[in-house]
């Protein structure tokens, strides 16, 4: 099953911002990056948690390793995407475990990071007029 369009983390700037001024939580097979989300996105996407999965050559290897450690980190983020809170937006690094840890163990250290995630505080969460 793939992302909804409102779920996918691809323009260049926005991981960028994520990358240069988000927090980082280490998850031993990958590292979860995240920033909450400054400016308003259209009604269905405003809520919405988006996502960005990277690997690289040099940390995971060759494109059979690198596309398998996405694919399963793109799995743990579909169920558990509601540990997420709302208005984030999170880039997953593989690293060389993420190919060979159990699938629910990752989804275990998913929630765990996504529990370190402050959550909105109440005079954000609603639009002032």
């Amino acid at each position: 099953m793939r992302f909804r369009p409102e779920q996918h983390l691809s323009r260049q700037s926005d991981i960028r911002v994520v990358r240069e001024q988000g927090r980082r939580v280490d998850c031993r097979a990958f590292t979860l990056w995240w920033k909450r989300r400054d400016t308003i996105l259209p009604a269905p996407a405003v809520e919405t948690p988006r996502v960005c999965v990277v690997a690289s050559t040099a940390a995971v290897g060759g494109a059979v390793r690198r596309n398998r450690a996405k694919r399963r980190l793109r799995e743990v983020f579909r169920q558990h995407q509601l540990a997420v809170p709302a208005g984030c937006d999170l880039m997953l690094i593989a690293r060389a475990a993420a190919q060979h840890t159990p699938l629910p163990e990752m989804g275990r250290k998913f929630t765990e990071a996504c529990g370190q995630i402050p959550p909105v505080p109440p005079a954000a969460a609603t639009p002032s007029a």
